[in-house]
């Protein structure tokens, strides 16, 4: 039997202690965490082309809209541009919609042209500022390892500072302060 030589000297994963008492709901739980619902409107699916343009230059196929669609897809499940396109395919056949998709080149280079999601800008005048900061732990690869062998690494630990604007909920400010103990 050799591997049961250092048997006691072996870390050992201990048993869950959670043990489900209704399958049918555990199951049905399990289920629902694999649905997938999307809306789209008709006047989303009406503007999908672009509209012709006077300028001198080729023509858009796809709308800023159509682009944008596919580039939420593309962050919402983390997903390459292709596999973002293969998505977006498939929801437009469950639609039963005649509508091109773009592909992933088009959604690359239309994606920089997009205007930007711009930071608000901060309210005039004096503002009443709430300061709070909070420790982040900061887990690396190695984390488990240091745990199995009983050896403690240096501390992963991180201290952000928020600056919120005490009348409209605001982040005024940010600052996360380098690694230390």
């Amino acid at each position: 039997m050799p591997h049961k030589h250092n048997a006691e000297r072996r870390h050992h994963i201990p048993k869950m202690p959670f043990k489900v008492t209704n399958w049918s709901e555990y199951e049905a739980g399990l289920r629902r965490r694999g649905s997938l619902t999307m809306w789209i409107t008709e006047a989303a699916i009406d503007a999908w082309n672009a509209v012709p343009r006077s300028t001198p230059g080729g023509q858009a196929t796809y709308s800023d809209g159509a682009i944008q669609t596919c580039l939420m897809l593309r962050a919402a499940f983390k997903l390459p541009l292709r596999q973002a396109e293969g998505l977006l395919t498939s929801f437009i056949e469950l639609l039963g919609c005649e509508l091109a998709v773009p592909d992933h080149t088009t959604v690359s280079r239309r994606a920089i042209k997009l205007p930007s999601i711009a930071r608000a800008a901060l309210p005039e005048g004096p503002l009443h500022v709430v300061i709070d900061s909070t420790g982040l732990k900061v887990y690396g690869a190695g984390e488990w390892l240091a745990d199995k062998h009983g050896q403690r690494a240096r501390c992963g630990w991180r201290k952000l500072h928020l600056a919120v604007d005490a009348s409209s909920g605001q982040i005024v400010g940010v600052t996360l302060t380098g690694p230390g103990c």
